[in-house]
């Protein structure tokens, strides 16, 4: 049972001005559910300290979330400035040092003060992309005028399926017990769906003054053919 400040400044007061015992306590205040052990291990910190407060350095001792055991986290879950991408996970720093995951993790989030950040998916440039892409834009630059700049826009396209994703794993169904599944109607057992399924293409376009709207354009196959009504 853990007593409240109230509770402790009470019993603090009641002890020290009056001389009241647990037991006297508990008599006196039966609404407040005290417990004998409670009140004797508080009132004895009292007798031997002075003082309500815990004493610096009277809780359990730390053993996972040490200095020592804080550093090598620090070194592991970010990457180097000479080698990117060279973090680990916590999994891994928790194989390579010891520590358990959830205390690996405990460490990251109060001591350290970091936070995790989902990684997006972006294009490898080389530095010969790089280049190339230095060289157009120059021969762009000095092929049309300043003020025609501002209207040259690029755009772009993507097809979004419309159809849900299927997990075949989990696309079942039950039948009776001695059912062979031979006997079970196609409706039941079969799947179906077109070979084309249906689609979504959205577009859109940038310029030096602004974006455009999104165009979304339905399309679709059937028979091999693509219809964009």
């Amino acid at each position: 049972m853990v007593l409240t400040k109230e509770d402790q400044i009470l019993i603090k007061n009641l002890f020290l001005l009056k001389g009241y015992g647990a037991k006297r306590l508990i008599k006196a205040f039966p609404t407040k559910n005290w417990k004998m052990t409670t009140l004797n291990d508080f009132l004895k910190r009292l007798r031997d300290t002075g003082s309500a407060e815990r004493q610096a350095g009277s809780d359990r001792p730390r053993t996972a979330r040490t200095d020592k055991n804080i550093n090598a986290v620090n070194e592991l879950v970010l990457s180097q400035e000479d080698t990117p991408q060279s973090h680990h996970t916590t999994r891994q720093i928790a194989r390579e040092t010891g520590i358990h995951q959830s205390s690996v993790f405990r460490i990251i989030r109060q001591d350290l003060r970091l936070k995790c950040v989902k990684k997006r998916r972006a294009q490898t440039l080389t530095t010969a992309n790089c280049v190339s892409r230095l060289t157009r834009a120059r021969q762009s630059l000095r092929k049309f005028s300043q003020s025609a700049g501002n209207f040259i826009f690029f755009s772009d396209e993507r097809i979004f399926a419309i159809g849900a994703p299927v997990k075949r794993q989990n696309d079942r169904i039950y039948a009776a017990e001695g059912v062979k599944k031979r006997d079970i109607p196609a409706k039941r057992l079969l799947r179906t769906q077109p070979t084309f399924s249906k689609s979504l293409m959205v577009s859109v376009a940038v310029l030096k003054l602004g974006c455009t709207e999104l165009i979304f354009m339905g399309a679709w196959r059937e028979s091999g053919r693509r219809i964009l009504p």
